[in-house]
């Protein structure tokens, strides 16, 4: 039983970052964040036991990370009204307030349910085979998700670009 949960403490001490970087995009308060990284390593705790091996132990964890965060927040919609997003509560990388980061970051928070988790994961540098497997869904309907998601961001992202440039 010791080796089991040093194991597990290892795994998640080596995968904090990419945990955290899931709970970030699901979450634009801190406070939320941090309650989300507990839920999400409770539940990969509780599923630790019945890891089998067949999948790599990054794509585990993105599965049972997402499905968690997924879940969390549809239990909070169901309960909570939504807040408005305000700019100053995004997250941005190292602290600094690039203006196009922090619209993708605004658009990244916009996002809803597996196109978030389709974006995140290409982002973080998976194929579309590979999310595919991860999120459970067929390759080319991962590849039509994300060509529509770009699409959005991309026309988004020229609206809001163009909008601040008016005097």
């Amino acid at each position: 039983m010791e080796l089991k949960k040093r194991d597990f403490l290892q795994i998640i001490n080596d995968n904090r970052g990419t945990i955290r970087s899931l709970c970030r995009a699901y979450y634009a308060h801190q406070e939320d964040q941090k309650d989300a990284f507990q839920d999400v390593v409770l539940q990969l705790w509780k599923s630790f036991g019945s890891f089998r091996g067949e999948a790599e132990i990054n794509t585990w964890i993105y599965r049972v990370s997402l499905n968690t965060l997924l879940s969390k927040v549809r239990r909070e919609k169901r309960t909570v009204a939504a807040e408005p997003l305000d700019a100053t509560h995004i997250y941005i990388a190292n602290g600094r307030a690039d203006d196009n980061v922090e619209l993708l970051a605004q658009m990244l928070q916009s996002l809803q349910g597996l196109d978030k988790a389709i974006v995140i994961l290409y982002l973080e540098g998976y194929r579309n085979k590979e999310i595919g497997e991860i999120l459970k869904i067929s390759q080319s309907n991962v590849g039509t998700r994300f060509n529509r998601v770009k699409a959005q961001l991309k026309s988004k992202f020229n609206h809001q670009s163009h909008e601040s440039k008016r005097p």
